[in-house]
């Protein structure tokens, strides 16, 4: 059965209680659905469209709530069909009710992802935005919220769009040759298409650069607490959520397995991970942890190095992935031996002292990571993007080299449509089943 010719239903608002729930429908037969359960208090049935009309829900049996209905129009709705909502009372069973009657009259259960996935499909928008749709749902940070909001109107569709086009002239400048097998592309304008291909691969670079950042932000920035025992790492914990998660004692050993919270750092949603102290140590309890602890330090972004400022420096090796050092106990006084570090953060959980600095020291190594600033956040590409732009410029690399031995013209046209065709797949040009299937089943019901 063709998917557009049935009509879906969903609750699109989460389940449990609430002021009111929100049902969307969508499909050719919305309307006719909307007539059937819903009585308008003026009026038999409700005319006209993107006008909010109050009244009675009912089913075969009679009421079942009072809410509000609005019926919009194809194409002007989000998925470009005929769709409904219906608001009603909050509540678990009053929306199951009212979605059950929906079922009943004619629609069938939505997918998860399903209205945004009719709303590519009827070219309301392109993948990237359609993506952007659960990026912005998923935001947990004012910077993430801006990243999801500017590719949802588009900006990385639109810039996507701009290299397709000049590629295109490039590829029918080449496919201009072809045609004409005697003659030979001639230098100067070889080079002259070259320079086009080169600053594609330039912009293409720019939006790989934003795909460690966009990780960042869909994801959180893996954050590792890590040193020795009683040197701070549960406090420093404790004082950047700002209440008390983990037990702080001087005891050796007090954490023996990894805590993990977020919080926000200047936009960015920072994955804090507290870890068991590194040391050599008989108790099998102890080292599951220490070795947990080594586990987290592989799959971190950034590592809090957090050490006892005010002892003399040992022989320890520091992460090998970044980190930031953290002299910590700078309220018993800094050792000699730290004096001349550079690059170390000041700290003292006690009296805290150098939570401004370190906040500023984690932004900082957030903005290093990518090709975005803090105050112009336009484009964050994700994992996807990243392997099919990655893909695109490989393409582009031989493309390039093809120019530069001169090759066949048939041979430089093979890698310009598939840095093309990659670039498209971006956007949804070349889309497959398998692949929207896959990014829409990361969506929830009724969106």
């Amino acid at each position: 059965m063709d998917v557009f010719s049935e009509t879906i239903a969903a609750v699109g608002t989460p389940a449990g209680e609430g002021a009111i729930a929100i049902l969307r429908v969508s499909g050719p037969e919305s309307k006719r659905i909307l007539d059937a359960v819903f009585k308008p208090r003026r009026g038999k049935v409700v005319t006209r469209p993107r006008h909010a009309y109050f009244g009675a829900i009912e089913d075969e049996t009679g009421l079942l709530d009072h809410g509000v209905a609005i019926w919009y129009r194809a194409p002007a709705s989000y998925t470009g069909e005929e769709v409904v909502e219906l608001s009603c009372h909050g509540g678990l069973l009053v929306a199951q009710r009212i979605l059950e009657l929906l079922l009943r009259k004619g629609a069938r259960l939505a997918d998860p992802g399903e209205f945004t996935r009719r709303a590519f499909l009827n070219g309301k928008m392109d993948l990237t935005q359609a993506e952007a749709v659960m990026d912005l749902i998923r935001a947990q940070t004012d910077l993430a919220l801006r990243a999801a909001n500017q590719q949802l109107n588009g900006n990385l569709g639109a810039d996507l769009l701009e290299l397709q086009d000049g590629l295109l002239t490039v590829l029918a400048h080449v496919e201009a040759y072809i045609d004409f097998p005697d003659e030979a592309i001639d230098p100067e304008t070889a080079g002259a298409l070259a320079g086009r291909v080169e600053e594609i691969k330039g912009r293409i670079d720019q939006l790989l650069a934003s795909a460690e950042q966009g990780r960042m932000l869909r994801h959180g920035l893996r954050t590792v607490i890590y040193g020795q025992p009683n040197v701070g790492k549960s406090s420093l914990l404790n004082l950047l959520l700002g209440f008390e998660r983990a037990i702080v004692s001087e005891l050796p050993g007090t954490t023996r397995d990894t805590i993990e919270e977020v919080i926000n750092v200047q936009g960015i949603p920072v994955r804090l991970v507290d870890t068991a102290g590194a040391r050599l140590t008989q108790d099998v309890l102890e080292q599951a942890g220490i070795d947990r602890t080594a586990r987290e330090l592989g799959d971190a972004d950034l590592v809090l190095w957090v050490v006892d400022g005010s002892l003399p420096r040992q022989a320890v090796a520091p992460p090998a992935q970044p980190y930031l050092l953290i002299l910590n106990k700078s309220d018993l006084g800094t050792h000699p031996d730290w004096a001349q570090v550079p690059d170390a953060i000041r700290f003292s959980c006690r009296e805290r002292r150098g939570l401004d600095a370190l906040r500023k020291a984690i932004f900082g190594f957030f903005l290093r990571s990518g090709g975005n600033s803090g105050d112009n956040f336009r484009i964050a590409i994700s994992v996807r993007h990243q392997r099919c732009l990655t893909r695109a410029r490989g393409a582009l690399e031989e493309a390039l080299m093809s120019f530069r031995e001169e090759n066949s013209p048939e041979l430089t046209a093979v890698e310009l449509r598939e840095a093309l065709d990659a670039i498209g797949e971006v956007v949804g040009k070349t889309d497959t089943e398998d692949l929207l299937g896959r990014i829409f089943s990361e969506f929830c019901i009724g969106k």
